[in-house]
């Protein structure tokens, strides 16, 4: 029965070959679209779950709570893992970690590397496994560093040579001896850390890590089996409250807990709960793809049922002959499986061919895991279900004909056929407006924040890590660089233009509430940062050589003047959390100092030459970037030898504030492109089909003397009022999505009303194409031909 079932169905698909085509490429393309977005999204939820702790492992969240808001961050004190793990018994174990990256030395060889510091735990917890070492052993010694594999391969031969050896790290500046050799952390981690140095090391950098008042640094722990979630957020509640002494009025700390495999994909906070992160993306990508997918199967059920005619007698047929409408039912949900493998090996060839492409948009490394019998469940799930719904409707629908209807040649589509199909046309150009829509959307909002002004001058700035000599000889680098041709001016500021990274909510002024608590971004800088960074000043001045007393002195935005209530900020002193009081000297225009997706934060920029980090900033002139950069690159290399040159522009650096922006509009000109060619793929063979049937009609009416514009006309008014029906709704719908989505931005374009002109004239104008190469051909066909037609 089944190979009888098989040879039909090959029978039928070659004998109706344009149709086949139609319904292939249409399946093929949503199945490829649907395997991407799988391998994508399988690929999100995997980072951070291989860990065999996983269910007893969280990341220690601060909540700094004011009046009116709440603040979360995974920034907490230094000293918290360890103070936690003493007072809270249901901690077995916990770390704190922090990123940070350095120029390591073994020998002649020196390479620069990303990694970070950790607590003594962080390998007992994590299950990052060791090539070389113990993991309860592997940070627990003050002056010991855990490398990668291909660390230890670059700078010692292998990883084993590496055990026992000292690293001399940023130029002498501290030495490690290698202790432990991990293997490269997989893709499927959100940690990339190339070597990590011990906790007690950072501590001994930094000495606010030993402080409770800073926060900064990451902790993660892992409690123990038997312990309860829930019970433990609720113990370590108010467990700052002991530390934290001088919080003062309308500001309290609290922690909570967050799995930790969450952080990567829920890593937004709304008043203390996580409401978003990338887990957004995933959602809009599996919604898109499952749409596309289901737009191939609306075209396949539409040219099964439209073609039905043609099938007809072959059903009356058998049924006179004792088929039972189950066999039939079979019948023809095995022709709809045929059809899907088809498809399917035709999708994983796009796959295949796509991945590069896909994998440099969405920044991944995805592969085809052919390998993997998981896969292969998963592309039978997802078979059987696209058949099913491909398949199901036309199989019952056929099969309930009647033998003696059809044996007679009278077969007529019922009126709730006709609006199913007509719903179903209209259901896939509404989804395909909708997506036209959003490519249009989101390509306005992401050039728009790439093209907006920040409030300051991104252009020609090169951006150059202080760190090594040029921590103690920046004064004579500075000097040097202004005498290199092409440089116009240099300054220094911790942090950088597109992230400060330092804020304090300790600052007071007289007039100030006693409950009112607001937290400013904290930016030191030295001489020339107005000049050099392009910043507007609109009252008072920079900081000047000519003035000392401004080492003592800051200057503000107007965020910050509102903060305060100044009306006439020049002067006026603001106290810090060290008792000092700074006077105004400056006040400047409004900039960002981070994504458009957020409002203008208050920044107080403090005075200093001498930055321990953070960038030296260079304005050059902008025909003279590459002249600048060699000179810059002597320059460095003469007085830092030991550090091998390394800078960015600062409009780079801005734009990779918006990359996952980039990512959505680039997949959403992708999937808009693809849904319409599907949906236009099942227009014109519904086309096909409709010009087809109407051969004859069209023959009489010509000969009758209808002209072809009339012929035209009769053959396309039903496709264009659906279109036209398809475009009324899809407009309020498209425009509610595209208004949430942008009021996810604080700074985001509007949305015109020729947004949706273009995208229901791109959609209408593809759409008509595809119905005029079937309908014009019928209108300038021999009548007599279209009469001798069968």
């Amino acid at each position: 029965m089944i190979k009888s079932y098989l040879t039909i169905a090959w029978r039928n698909l070659w004998r109706n070959k344009a149709f086949s085509f139609i319904n292939i490429t249409g399946l093929s393309l949503g199945v490829a679209c649907s395997l991407l977005i799988l391998l994508w999204v399988q690929h999100e939820y995997q980072i951070d779950h291989f860990h065999v702790n996983n269910p007893q492992l969280y990341n220690v969240i601060q909540h700094e709570i004011t009046i009116g808001e709440t603040g979360s961050s995974y920034g907490t004190p230094g000293m918290l893992s360890e103070e936690l793990k003493k007072m809270v018994p249901e901690i077995q174990y916990a770390a704190a970690y922090t990123y940070d990256g350095g120029v390591f030395c073994a020998g002649d060889k020196v390479i620069r590397k990303q990694g970070g510091y950790a607590g003594g735990d962080f390998f007992t917890m994590l299950s990052f496994p060791l090539v070389i070492g113990q993991p309860a052993t592997a940070l627990k010694m003050p002056g010991s560093i855990a490398v990668s594999a291909s660390m230890a391969t670059t700078l010692f031969g292998s990883p084993a040579a590496a055990m026992g050896q000292v690293l001399r790290y940023n130029n002498n500046q501290n030495q490690f001896t290698v202790t432990a050799v991990y293997a490269d952390m997989p893709a499927s981690s959100s940690f990339q850390f190339d070597y990590l140095i011990n906790w007690y090391a950072f501590v001994k950098k930094f000495t606010w890590a030993a402080t409770w008042s800073s926060t900064g640094v990451h902790t993660v722990v892992q409690l123990r089996r038997e312990a309860s979630a829930t019970a433990v957020k609720n113990k370590i509640r108010n467990f700052l409250d002991s530390y934290y002494i001088n919080q003062g009025p309308g500001l309290h700390q609290e922690l909570d807990l967050q799995p930790f495999a969450d952080q990567y994909l829920h890593n937004r906070f709304s008043n203390g709960i996580p409401s978003g992160g990338r887990i957004e993306y995933v959602r809009l990508f599996s919604l898109v793809a499952g749409f596309i997918l289901l737009i191939a199967c609306i075209n396949f059920m539409n040219l099964t049922t439209a073609r039905s005619v043609k099938r007809a007698k072959e059903i009356g047929i058998r049924k006179a002959s004792g088929a039972l409408r189950g066999a039939l039912i079979r019948q023809f949900i095995t022709e709809a499986l045929v059809l899907v493998i088809l498809a399917v090996a035709v999708a994983l060839l796009l796959v295949f061919a796509l991945l590069p492409a896909f994998n440099t948009i969405t920044h991944k490394q995805v592969t085809l895991p052919v390998s993997q019998p998981l896969f292969w469940m998963q592309l039978m799930v997802i078979i059987v279900s696209t058949g099913l719904i491909a398949g199901s409707y036309p199989a019952f629908y056929l099969s309930g004909f009647q033998p003696v209807t059809v044996l007679k040649g009278v077969v007529q589509h019922g009126k709730g056929e006709i609006s199913l199909r007509k719903g179903l046309v209209v259901f896939q150009f509404v989804i395909s407006f909708l997506l036209i829509t959003a490519a249009i959307t989101v390509s306005r909002q992401v050039n728009y924040i790439r093209t907006k002004s920040p409030g300051y001058d991104k252009e020609h700035l090169i951006n150059i890590p202080v760190e090594g000599a040029l921590i103690q000889h920046y004064s004579a680098f500075k000097q040097a660089a202004l005498n290199t041709p092409g440089v116009l001016n240099v300054t220094v500021m911790t942090g950088s233009l597109t992230g400060t990274n330092n804020s304090d909510d300790g600052i007071t002024w007289a007039g100030k509430q006693p409950d009112y608590r607001p937290t400013f971004q904290m930016v030191t800088a030295g001489y020339d940062y107005i000049k050099t960074s392009g910043l507007q000043l609109i009252a008072g001045r920079d900081f000047s050589t000519d003035f000392p007393t401004d080492t003592n002195a800051v200057i503000v935005n107007q965020t910050t003047a509102k903060k305060t209530g100044f009306s006439n900020p020049i002067g006026q002193l603001l106290t810090m959390e060290d008792g000092s009081k700074r006077p105004i000297i400056g006040v400047v225009r409004d900039f960002h100092t981070s994504s458009l997706q957020y409002a203008f934060d208050p920044v107080i920029i403090l005075f200093g030459e001498q930055a321990g980090w953070g960038n030296i900033i260079v304005k050059t002139a902008p025909d003279k970037i590459p002249q600048s950069l060699a000179s810059l690159e002597q320059l460095c290399k003469k007085i830092n030898p030991a550090f091998p040159f390394r800078y960015s522009f600062a409009d780079e650096d801005y734009e990779r504030l918006y990359r996952n922006e980039q990512t959505v509009m680039q997949l959403s000109h992708a999937f808009a492109i693809l849904a319409i060619i599907i949906s236009c793929l099942g227009l014109l063979g519904l086309a096909m089909f409709s010009t087809q049937q109407r051969t004859k009609e069209t023959g009489i009416r010509k000969i009758l003397g209808a002209n072809n514009l009339q012929l035209f006309t009769l053959l396309s008014k039903e496709f264009v009022f659906l279109l036209f029906l398809s475009f009324l709704i899809a407009i309020p719908a498209s425009w509610w999505i595209m208004h949430t989505w942008l009021n996810g931005y604080v700074w985001h374009v509007t949305l015109p009303w020729w947004i949706f002109a273009a995208a229901g004239g791109v959609a209408f104008v593809i759409a008509l194409v595809m119905v005029c190469t079937q309908t014009v051909k019928a209108a300038l066909n021999n009548p007599v031909n279209n009469l001798r037609a069968e």
